[in-house]
This record gives C-alpha cells, sequence and structure tokens, in this order.
C-alpha cells in the first residue's frame, strides 16, 4: 500500500482496516504535511483528531532518480524509541502512534500549526538566542545518551556519503552551478580542483562512515528544526546513526554560518557544547567546513542570501577549516 494524494476509497479502506480511523469518524482533509524531501509526508485530518502519516519509498521523494534505502524508515523508528526513554529528549520528538512495516509507514502524531527555521537564511533573527541554546542542550544531551545498540544505517550514510564528501568535488557531476547562480560554477572549479582539499575531505569521509559511540541525528539542520505551539522540535532522523559528535554539531554551525550569525554567538555555541560534553576541536571544523562546501557547491542547496563574493569567501574559510584547522 502506498500513501499517494489524493485520497482514494483504497487508502481509506485501508486506514480504517488498521484501526486508526473508527467507523463514524470522518475525513476532513488529506494533504501534504511539510516540505520533507526524503519521505512521502501526508497529514489527516478528521472530525476527531489529526494524524501524520509518513512512508518511505526506494528512492529519494524530492529526486526519484536518486536510489535510497527504503528501509530508513526502520531507523528513524528506532530514533524516536531511543529518545522516548529519556524524559528530556522525549519532549522533542513525535510520538509513535503505529508503525506498518510491511509498507514501511509511520503513524505519528501531529505536532500541530508548526514552521521549520528554513528561513533563517534570509532573516537569521527567525532564530532566536534561547532556542540555538536548547538546541544546544538537545545535541549534548541526545550524544551522551547510553546507548548499546542501533541500526547501522549503512546505506543511507553511504548515500550521504556520496553527497556530502564526493559528488561536490567531481570536476564533471553534470550539476551545472551556473543554474543557481551565474558564477557559481567557475568559483566551484576553485576546490574541485584543489587536490589537498579533496584528499583531505576523502579521509574525513572515511571517518564519517565508520562506527562510533554516539547518537547522532544525522541531519541537524534548520529542516529539521520546528517551531510548535508547545516548543522547539526535532524531527526526520532517517539519517541517524554512531558517529563522532562533531558531526551534527559542525552541520548546525555550518548553517549558521551560512545564514551570517555573528561569529561571536558561533563561537557561544561552541563553548556552551563543550562545557557539557568533550569535544575535538579540530575535527569539529573539518566537518563544519565539509557541510559549508557540500552546500554551497553540491546537488543539496539552500535558499541563501549570499552574493557570489561571500560564497567564495565562506566557500575559502571553510577549505581552510579543513585542509589546516
Amino acid at each position: 500500500m502506498q500513501i499517494n494524494l489524493p485520497l482514494d476509497a483504497e487508502q481509506e479502506s485501508y486506514f480504517r482496516s488498521k484501526g486508526w480511523l473508527s467507523s463514524e469518524e470522518e475525513i476532513q482533509s488529506y494533504e501534504k504535511a511539510g516540505e520533507g524531501n526524503m519521505n512521502v509526508v501526508i497529514r489527516l485530518s478528521t472530525s476527531k483528531k489529526n494524524l501524520i502519516l509518513k512512508q518511505s519509498r526506494p528512492y529519494v521523494q524530492k529526486y526519484p532518480q536518486i536510489s535510497a534505502p527504503v528501509d530508513r524508515i526502520w531507523t528513524e523508528k528506532a530514533f524516536y524509541d531511543h529518545t522516548s526513554k529519556n524524559g528530556f529528549l522525549s519532549g522533542f520528538s513525535p510520538k509513535i502512534l503505529d508503525f506498518d512495516e510491511n509498507n514501511h509507514l509511520l503513524l505519528l502524531e501531529d505536532l500541530g500549526n508548526s514552521s521549520d527555521f528554513m528561513g533563517i537564511y534570509s532573516d537569521n533573527n527567525i532564530l532566536k538566542k534561547d532556542e540555538i541554546s536548547i538546541l544546544i542542550d538537545y545535541l549534548a544531551k541526545l550524544h551522551s545518551s547510553p546507548i548499546n545498540t542501533f541500526p547501522g544505517n549503512q546505506e543511507m550514510k553511504k548515500l550521504n556519503h556520496e553527497h556530502i564528501f564526493i559528488y561536490p568535488f567531481m570536476e564533471d557531476n553534470g550539476f551545472d552551478l551556473d543554474n543557481i547562480q551565474l558564477g557559481l560554477q567557475e568559483i566551484s572549479m576553485k576546490f574541485k580542483k584543489d587536490t589537498i582539499l579533496k584528499n583531505k575531505v576523502l579521509e574525513l569521509g572515511g571517518k564519517y562512515m565508520k562506527t562510533g559511540t554516539n547518537l547522532l541525528h544525522g541531519d541537524f539542520y534548520p529542516g529539521s528544526w520546528l517551531k510548535t505551539p508547545s516548543g522547539l522540535k526535532v524531527i526526520d532522523p532517517e539519517f541517524s546513526f554512531l558517529g563522532d559528535a562533531e558531526f551534527d554539531l559542525g552541520v548546525m554551525i555550518a548553517h549558521l554560518k551560512m545564514a551570517k550569525f555573528d561569529p561571536i554567538q558561533i563561537a557561544e555555541v561552541i563553548k556552551k557544547y563543550s562545557d557539557k560534553s568533550s569535544l575535538d576541536a579540530d575535527l569539529l571544523a573539518k566537518y563544519t567546513g565539509v557541510e559549508i562546501l557540500r552546500r554551497l557547491i553540491g546537488l543539496a542547496q539552500l535558499p541563501l542570501k549570499l552574493e557570489l563574493n561571500e560564497k567564495l569567501q565562506l566557500a575559502d574559510e571553510a577549505a581552510k577549516m579543513i585542509k589546516s584547522p
């Protein structure tokens, strides 16, 4: 059973057979919920409640030409199962209401009228200082939470590895960056031809692929942070894995840099985390740098409000962070 828009009789019958809807419950709306890239996410509203349906497919929903492991939804469930056992972390995740493993379909609570923080690239005041502190507290608690076993999620890591450490640095990858911003393709070649940089990136990618001891969210950027009526939430952990804590924090810092947050404020973020948990500053710098570069010259583009010279300056900084942090 694949869930799709619009709602049809087969889908409605399936929902009722699963007991997700009572016989007298009327469906009022069935619509896309948010701008998820990886999975199909639909909000089902009835006369009694709202539900979120999330289903994985053997490809990336936004880019169907890119294959992706269909069992990534199992990893997401494992992440939510783990965080639900922690009094602090549980408050940041939607509750799992049911799981249809055969159809790779999660039934989740609806977090209400919410919005992500993708707008910070045009207005970084959207993300308040206290919200940044909450996100750091969340990461530190997540990374230090005891965990014995967790899905390896190797296929998703391979997918991410390709788009972080390989694809952006290929001289001819079939993606013309001038379609994003005229002149960006020429700028990108400076980094695609930098052999020392590319070797450092490959070395870092090898470390990323190893199994670590810290549970990571795996995609800790503004699209995974939600402002909801009940407070800040963190969603979409399908990339979660056991690895280096510096990866999650590095991704977060990279996006604050791309959103032009004050360097002093970014330094405070690093200090706040390091006060709570140990941190390898060099490794953090490298993961931060590679996330910046892959967002500037890779496929996973962002709605950045940066001029070409600003992107070049930021890319130069990122390269230095990788080569000599």
